[in-house]
């Protein structure tokens, strides 16, 4: 990327009205950035979902100056910029509608080939939620993942260092830009964090500190992984809302089930109960969850049971992915005329047969 196409970036991504969405609809039918600051403005209000209220601000040259700015920041910090049309972006969250159009990275992050997952919990964790947080990362070291957090108090901190600890790649994402960090305690971690990994954020130095922005962060957190642990949460909290976002890129989430008397087993609990993460009793069910192999070890056959008697509604669901090579637990639950919550019971019971077994994606198929 140059310089110039740089500031242009930046300039776009500092307009108040044109969010990631918005300006990657800019992009697509001006076919670059430089494109858009050229085109007539009448030419623009032509495409859909493009309003006067938009691009009132499109030609302000304030904009560039504040591009400048940030653009100085940028190369006197030795910052690295990844835009999202570029190869070198993080593959998986280039995939997610609302992705930033701009990351800024610190460190020696590298996600090229990589198992990447999610850790995230309330800031008050329990010794629980920090034994079981441990045990995770140490036992699925040997897979080599990379574990990606929020670098706030309790769960992210937690995670982070285990991570390090267990020589692994950590990111930590951040709510803010990388002229400071929050909480200032956590300053001690950085180095090691950096070392190990870095930081990834689509906030200014500029920007101003704000507790909204820990919401946006999150869609870093969930876009960047395969899949979302949620280690510990109350009824309420942001690694709910990160699993949220997880759960609208179609991507597994993961919960750890505690006491239904424990508060910061509240938000964990629900999230089984409604049925929009898996239970997580066992560091190993992500790997087998998400299929993951290690590199010196070849795919045992899986022997699936002779003779194996089906009920009724076994039997439709096994005749309906004969047809098909996998398919999405909620086309499966349409196509079979089947509630989900039914569906999840009967599909655990055939895999627990041997006949069916989960991919990731929340997909099925027959083995």
């Amino acid at each position: 990327m140059t310089e110039n196409s740089l500031l242009y970036i930046l300039a776009l991504q500092h307009i108040p009205n044109i969010g990631d969405i918005t300006a990657k609809k800019l992009i697509s039918h001006c076919s670059s950035v430089e494109a858009i600051f050229n085109e007539k403005k009448q030419n623009l209000l032509k495409i859909d979902g493009i309003g006067s209220l938009v691009i009132k601000d499109l030609f302000n040259k304030q904009h560039f100056l504040a591009a400048e700015e940030e653009l100085k920041f940028i190369q006197e910090n030795n910052i690295k910029t990844l835009y999202f049309a570029d190869a070198d972006y993080p593959e998986k969250l280039k995939h997610c509608i609302d992705s930033p159009i701009l990351l800024f990275q610190s460190g020696n992050i590298n996600l090229k080939k990589q198992r990447i997952i999610s850790v995230v919990g309330t800031r008050k964790i329990t010794t629980y939620g920090i034994a079981f947080c441990n045990k995770l990362i140490e036992e699925l070291a040997i897979f080599n993942p990379v574990i990606v957090s929020g670098f706030a108090y309790g769960t992210d901190i937690t995670a982070q260092k285990a991570a390090i600890n267990n020589n692994l790649q950590t990111i930590g994402c951040l709510a803010h830009g990388l002229n400071q960090i929050y909480p200032k305690t956590h300053k001690k971690y950085v180095a090691e964090v950096e070392k190990h990994g870095g930081f990834f954020t689509d906030f200014w130095s500029s920007d101003p500190f704000d507790r909204n922005n820990f919401l946006k962060r999150n869609r870093v957190i969930a876009g960047l992984s395969e899949a979302t642990i949620v280690i510990e949460s109350a009824e309420k909290g942001g690694s709910l809302v990160t699993a949220d976002i997880a759960n609208s890129y179609n991507r597994d989430v993961f919960a750890v089930p505690g006491r239904v008397t424990d508060s910061q087993s509240l938000g964990c609990n629900n999230l089984i109960k409604f049925q929009k993460a898996h239970v997580l009793s066992n560091p190993l069910d992500i790997p087998y969850m998400l299929n993951w192999e290690l590199e010196d070890e070849k795919k045992a056959p899986v022997q699936k049971q002779l003779f194996v008697e089906l009920d009724d509604d076994e039997k439709v669901i096994y005749n309906y992915l004969k047809t098909k090579d996998k398919e999405l637990l909620d086309v499966i639950a349409l196509e079979c005329n089947l509630p989900i919550f039914k569906l999840a019971g009967i599909l655990l019971n055939m895999e627990l047969k041997g006949v069916v077994r989960p991919l990731p994606g929340k997909l099925f198929e027959i083995i």
